[in-house]
């Protein structure tokens, strides 16, 4: 089964090189912009989505311009006690609960929302898209393609994730998402999702920091305590950049003007 698991996780991540490289570097291109322009690029995701989310920021290799959004309430902290995995699926697919969340976050046009869902199906990620583009952000979504085709619509919008952003990468994972089939088991195992979430949000971060450098401006990366040759307060210095972005780009969403009700 290892075997059978290599081959199938490699052709997702083959199809992903071979298909979305030009979506990737198109959105990568929305970040940089946003960044060079003292915005933020606002990460999100709902249950096992929230692990490409942690991914990118804060952690060794990534820099400040990142924010991720996160939401207790929108992962399990326990399998079926409370915070467990039937109420992350009861709230991640109740509508309107986005809204509130939202109201919390620091959002101004010209910032980048990044949604990562696999299904694109749940209310929690087709709403944080709608009401990022309400506010005049542009959202870039990281969704399965296949089960998009395959599935209907079940938001009250008649919409989809893929249906509700200015830029889609595909992840190229089929829409049932585990991969391997065990004899005399129903259904597959071991999912792809989340390998191909984390590749393609590292392979933003890098096409990111690149088209950064060419606009003038030098990322400064949270580095390991392994490497050498780097300032001992180095991460803290990211931590300072980072706090201060937030400060000022509190302030430019604070004087935004009211969000319109559409696009």
């Amino acid at each position: 089964m290892v075997e059978t698991y290599q081959r199938e996780i490699s052709a997702v991540l083959e199809n992903i090189w071979g298909t979305q490289t030009s979506a990737i570097k198109r959105a990568a291109a929305l970040m940089a912009d946003c960044i060079a322009a003292d915005g933020l690029v606002h990460v999100f995701g709902s249950g096992h989505s929230v692990l490409p989310v942690m991914d990118i920021f804060p952690r060794y290799g990534s820099f400040a311009g990142f924010h991720p959004m996160m939401d207790a309430r929108l992962m399990w902290t326990s399998v079926l006690d409370a915070g467990g995995v039937r109420e992350l699926l009861w709230l991640e697919r109740t509508e309107g609960y986005a809204k509130v969340f939202l109201a919390g976050q620091d959002l101004a046009p010209g910032d980048v929302t990044l949604v990562f869902s696999h299904g694109g199906l749940n209310a929690a990620g087709i709403e944080v898209a709608m009401g990022s583009r309400e506010r005049g952000l542009r959202v870039v979504g990281v969704t399965s393609l296949d089960n998009a085709r395959r599935r209907a619509a079940v938001h009250s919008s008649g919409k989809k994730l893929a249906d509700v952003c200015d830029l889609v990468i595909d992840n190229c994972v089929p829409s049932e998402d585990a991969l391997v089939a065990v004899e005399g088991v129903a259904g597959k195992v071991a999912a792809g999702s989340t390998v191909a979430f984390v590749t393609i949000g590292m392979a933003l971060v890098a096409e990111v920091a690149a088209q950064l450098r060419q606009r003038g401006v030098k990322p400064h990366p949270f580095v390991s305590p392994n490497v050498t040759g780097v300032a001992p307060d180095n991460n803290e210095q990211v931590f300072r950049e980072y706090d201060a972005l937030r400060l000022r780009h509190r302030q430019r969403a604070a004087a935004s003007p009211a969000p319109v009700t559409s696009r």
